[in-house]
């Protein structure tokens, strides 16, 4: 268990690095030091084995950036720059050990909660997507549906700005601006989606308007991406002036009340998950699978269903894809990084 730990650790600790974010790659090699040494991030993982796929290190590097977002710990606020530090990540390291050595309750409790990185960057590929799919349909009006919507700040994608060359499209006067988050240009940049509905799941949502609500959100964020975090902190205090959207629920039930509401004419119905599907159980993967065939078979020209996915091409690439009804004609539209952006642009779609 140690050893497999450790080269978590490590293996998150280069990432952060490629990624952008020196403090967490400082802290976690270090942390993998410590776990071999037996310190406070060995006792912190003690009892039953954690899942490497539930990413210990980053839950542990959220419970602590949590703590310094709350100010409860002071003595590493100074190298967190989302809490105003402007100290390097050198010294940071004997801090952090301080913490989890004189307060591991309370680490140990942030740490047990489940990661949600609902990452607005996301919304670039998203709205793109819908410019896409409204392109060829039988209006602008949208009702969109995401499976795993965390907070339900992607659902909102008409409420940002993205500056693209010298046009603004969505909302020209949002706080929350994408700037130019294509490569290319999505089909169609002449539509403009206009979002008539909107509702999402999660079995685990968190709401944004609360203040646990919005740390446990900005904590997941590195706190030295500052474009990044900047976003995020834009993004959560518009969605307290807005309605929360997201039912507590699995992906297939609430999918099969959702596609069993009589569909409109005119409104192309939009089903979007991102970075979401390898957390579904493989039979509830059928059950949606099976859901949104049938609806598709119940779609028209007048009421199209389109599914929009963000998911894993390869580990350093994600690919951006629509499948349309009638007809289930697929769009490999884009390719990403897991942020969202950039988006990069494919051709026109064969549909």
């Amino acid at each position: 268990m140690t050893e497999l730990l450790a080269l978590g650790m490590r293996y998150h600790a280069h990432e952060c690095g490629r990624l952008g974010s020196p403090l967490y790659a400082e802290l976690l090699a270090a942390a993998a030091d410590d776990v071999e040494a037996g310190g406070p991030v060995a006792a912190l993982f003690e009892g039953p084995e954690p899942e490497l796929s539930s990413v210990p290190a980053l839950r542990m590097m959220r419970a602590v950036h949590w703590l310094v977002l709350a100010g409860r710990a002071p003595k590493l606020a100074p190298y967190f720059p989302s809490a105003g530090g402007a100290e390097g990540p050198a010294g940071a390291w004997p801090a952090m050990r301080r913490l989890l050595a004189e307060r591991p309750a309370e680490v140990a409790e942030l740490t047990g909660l489940p990661l949600q990185t609902n990452e607005v960057g996301r919304s670039a590929a998203l709205y793109g997507g819908l410019i896409r799919a409204v392109d060829r349909g039988p209006s602008a009006e949208v009702r969109l549906l995401e499976i795993g919507a965390s907070a339900g700040l992607n659902l909102w994608p008409d409420r940002y700005a993205y500056e693209v060359g010298r046009r603004v499209l969505g909302d020209p006067g949002s706080p929350v601006r994408l700037r130019e988050p294509w490569e290319g240009l999505p089909a169609g940049t002449s539509a403009t989606p206009v979002i008539v509905a909107r509702a999402g799941c999660d079995p685990h949502p968190l709401d944004p308007r609360s203040a646990d609500g919005g740390l446990a959100l900005l904590s997941c964020i590195w706190p030295d991406q500052r474009e990044r975090w900047e976003r995020a902190r834009r993004a959560v205090d518009l969605a307290r002036d807005l309605p929360f959207a997201v039912t507590r629920s699995g992906a297939a039930d609430w999918l099969a009340d959702r596609l069993a509401e009589p569909a409109q004419p005119g409104v192309t119905t939009v089903v979007w998950h991102s970075l979401v599907w390898q957390y579904i159980p493989a039979s509830e993967q059928v059950e949606v699978e099976k859901l949104l065939e049938a609806a598709g078979a119940r779609a028209t020209g007048g009421a199209p269903l389109v599914r929009m996915t963000l998911e894993p091409d390869t580990q350093a690439r994600y690919r951006l894809e629509l499948q349309r009804w009638p007809g289930g004609g697929r769009d490999v539209a884009a390719d990403s990084e897991d942020h969202g952006l950039p988006c990069v642009w494919r051709t026109p779609p064969a549909w």
